[in-house]
C-alpha cells in the first residue's frame, strides 16, 4: 500500500477551491480540526480565496470564541451553511440574520445519519424525525432567512406513512480530527472524547469523489496501531496534517486532557463536586424523582445536567445509564466545553449509531431544556428573535424518548430565589416569560407527542405542568408560591387544572440530602 501524503495545514487549505462543499468533524468544543479550518480562514483573509463555499456539519462546532465553524464566518468565503446547531457560532449566525449567507438548521442526528446515505449514494435520509417541527417543509423546512429558498427537506409517503426526506448531496472536502495516523493513513482516535461521525464523513466524501484530510497529533510507523481502534481506514484518507500548535489540538477547547473521558483511567465519583441549593438544583431534584432503576437516560445541556449531579449526590446514580448523543454510554456526562464527553463511560459509539437507537425509542427518559413553551405544549429552544440557537439533537431525542421532561426556570433573566423551611420564595422575578401564547419556533411539537401518546412533563422551580390531549395542565406547585400571582399572571395563557394542584415535595427545597435512594 502506498504511504499517505503528509502535508501542512496551509497545503491542506490550498486543496479547497471556490464553490466547493466542505464538511468537518466536531462536537461543541471537542474533536475539531482547528489547524485545518484556521488555515483555510487565513488563506481566504490573505488571498480572497476560496469563495462561495457551502459548509455542512452535524453538531455544534465551536466555543463562541471564533473557533470551529466560525472560521467560515466571512462574507464572500461562505455562501451557505447547513448545520445541526448554531449557538456556538455567533458570527455565522450574524451573517444569516443579516441575509448575507444562506442558513439551514436541521436535526443533528439526522444530519449525522445523512453522511451514511451520501456515502451509499442513496437519495437521502428518510425518517419521521422532524415531522410537525420547524424542519418540516410545511412549516419552515429548516430555512433560517429569506434568501434560503432551496427545499432541502421534502414530505414523502412510504407504504402509507408520512415521512421526511432529507436530500443527499455530494461533498468535496472533508476535514477530520484524529489522534494518530500510521504511514498508510489509518486513523485512530484514542484521545478524543468521541469518534462522532468520522468514519461516515470519510466514506461520504470519498464516495463523492472528494478529498479527505485528517489532522492528527502524530504519525506512527505502520503496524503500531491496533486495527480494532482504527476509525478511518487509510484507503479513505488523501492527506494527513500533523498539528504543530498544541492549542489547535486540545481535547476540549481551553481544557487540559482528561483521560477519564477516553477510557485511559476511571476516577472515583466522590471526587465530583455537587452544586449548592439553587433554583436549578431544585429543578434537577424534582426531575430526579422521576428516575426509575435500570432506565436509559439522555440529558441535555444546561439545567438537565443537574439531574446527573443530584442522582450521584443522592446515591441513585446507578438507577440509570446516562447517554450523550455524541456517543458515550454510561458514566457522568460533562458540561460546558466538555459537553459531548462523559467521565467513566462504559462505551463510546459513533454518533449516527447513537441516534439510530434514539430515533427508535431506545431512550426511556429524556431530560431537555425549556426555553419557551406554549399552550399547545410546543417547545422552542432553537430561535429567539435575533438569535439563532439551533436544535442540535433536541428534535431526535424529544420526539422519540418514551417519556420526555422539559426542565427550566419558570422565568428567565435575573430570577433570584431563597428557601425557607421547605418552601420557595421568589426574591426577584425574571424579566422574560417562558410560558407564552405561541412559541417563536416549534422545536418540539405537542401535537405530535399527543398523536404518538408520548408522556410529557414541564418542570420548573415553582411548578410542574403536564401535556394532555386537551392542553397543558398545572399539576404541582411549590410550597410558598401563589398560583395566581406567581404562576398564572406570569404566563401567556391560562393552564388547565384538574382540581387543586398538589404541593411539590418539601424535601426538594431543603439544603440537605433528600434520601431518594431510600
Amino acid at each position: 500500500m502506498a504511504k499517505v501524503s503528509i502535508i501542512t495545514a496551509q497545503e491542506a487549505a490550498s486543496m479547497v477551491s471556490d464553490n466547493m462543499m466542505v464538511t468537518a468533524s466536531g462536537f461543541v468544543a471537542s474533536d475539531m480540526p482547528e489547524a485545518l479550518t484556521k488555515a483555510l480562514e487565513a488563506r481566504f483573509l490573505e488571498t480572497g480565496s476560496p469563495k462561495n463555499l457551502t459548509l455542512f456539519y452535524a453538531a455544534a462546532q465551536g466555543n463562541r470564541d471564533g473557533s470551529g465553524a466560525d472560521h467560515f464566518a466571512h462574507e464572500g468565503m461562505t455562501k451557505r451553511v447547513i448545520g445541526g446547531h448554531w449557538n456556538m457560532v455567533p458570527n455565522l449566525g450574524k451573517l444569516v440574520l443579516e441575509n448575507k449567507i444562506e442558513g439551514y438548521n436541521l436535526p443533528q442526528g439526522t444530519l449525522s445519519q445523512l453522511y451514511r446515505d451520501i456515502a451509499g449514494h442513496r437519495i437521502g435520509t428518510i425518517t419521521h424525525v422532524g415531522l410537525n417541527t420547524f424542519a418540516d417543509p410545511r412549516i419552515e423546512g429548516g430555512k433560517l432567512n429569506s434568501i434560503s429558498t432551496d427545499d432541502l427537506v421534502e414530505v414523502v409517503n412510504i407504504l402509507g406513512e408520512e415521512k421526511l426526506l432529507y436530500k443527499a448531496f455530494p461533498i468535496d472536502i472533508g476535514f477530520i480530527r484524529g489522534t494518530y495516523a500510521d504511514e498508510n493513513g489509518n486513523i485512530t482516535m484514542e484521545h478524543e472524547v468521541a469518534s462522532l461521525e468520522a468514519t461516515s464523513i470519510a466514506q461520504a466524501v470519498k464516495n463523492s469523489g472528494g478529498k479527505v484530510i485528517v489532522q492528527v497529533e502524530k504519525v506512527v510507523e505502520n503496524g503500531c496501531l491496533d486495527p480494532k481502534l482504527v476509525k478511518v481506514p487509510g484507503i479513505y484518507v488523501d492527506a494527513v496534517v500533523v498539528c504543530e500548535d498544541p492549542r489547535d489540538h486540545e481535547q476540549c477547547v481551553g481544557c487540559e486532557y482528561d483521560g477519564s473521558m477516553t477510557g485511559d483511567f476511571r476516577v472515583p465519583l466522590s471526587s465530583l463536586q455537587y452544586p449548592k441549593l439553587s433554583a436549578k438544583k431544585v429543578i434537577g431534584r424534582r426531575a430526579a424523582m422521576e428516575l426509575k432503576e435500570n432506565s436509559v437516560v439522555n440529558l441535555g445541556i444546561g439545567i438537565p445536567e443537574y439531574i446527573s449531579m443530584v442522582a450521584n449526590e443522592e446515591g441513585i446514580g446507578d438507577y440509570m445509564t446516562l447517554t450523550v448523543e455524541a456517543g458515550p454510554i454510561g458514566g457522568v456526562p460533562q458540561g460546558g466545553p466538555k459537553f459531548g464527553g462523559s467521565v467513566n463511560a462504559e462505551a463510546i459509539l459513533d454518533q449516527p449509531y447513537q441516534f439510530d437507537f434514539y430515533d427508535g425509542g431506545g431512550v426511556d427518559y429524556a431530560f431537555l431544556g425549556l426555553a419557551q413553551a406554549d399552550q399547545d405544549g410546543n417547545i422552542n429552544v432553537s430561535k429567539f428573535g435575533p438569535r439563532i440557537a439551533g436544535c442540535g439533537g433536541f428534535v431526535n431525542i424529544t420526539q422519540n424518548a418514551k417519556r420526555v421532561f422539559f426542565c427550566g426556570t419558570f422565568t428567565a433573566g435575573g430570577l433570584a430565589v431563597e428557601f425557607e423551611d421547605g418552601s420557595l420564595k421568589i426574591v426577584k422575578e425574571g424579566r422574560e416569560k417562558k410560558f407564552i401564547d405561541h412559541v417563536e419556533q416549534i422545536t418540539f411539537s405537542g401535537a405530535y407527542a399527543n398523536k404518538t401518546g408520548q408522556p410529557v412533563l414541564y418542570i420548573t422551580e415553582r411548578a410542574v405542568f403536564e401535556l394532555r390531549r386537551d392542553g397543558v395542565y398545572l399539576t404541582e406547585v411549590a410550597p410558598g408560591i401563589d398560583i395566581q400571582t406567581q404562576i398564572i399572571d406570569l404566563m401567556g395563557f391560562v393552564p388547565k387544572m384538574d382540581g387543586q394542584p398538589k404541593l411539590m415535595d418539601a424535601r426538594i427545597f431543603k439544603d440537605e440530602l433528600m434520601g431518594l435512594g431510600k
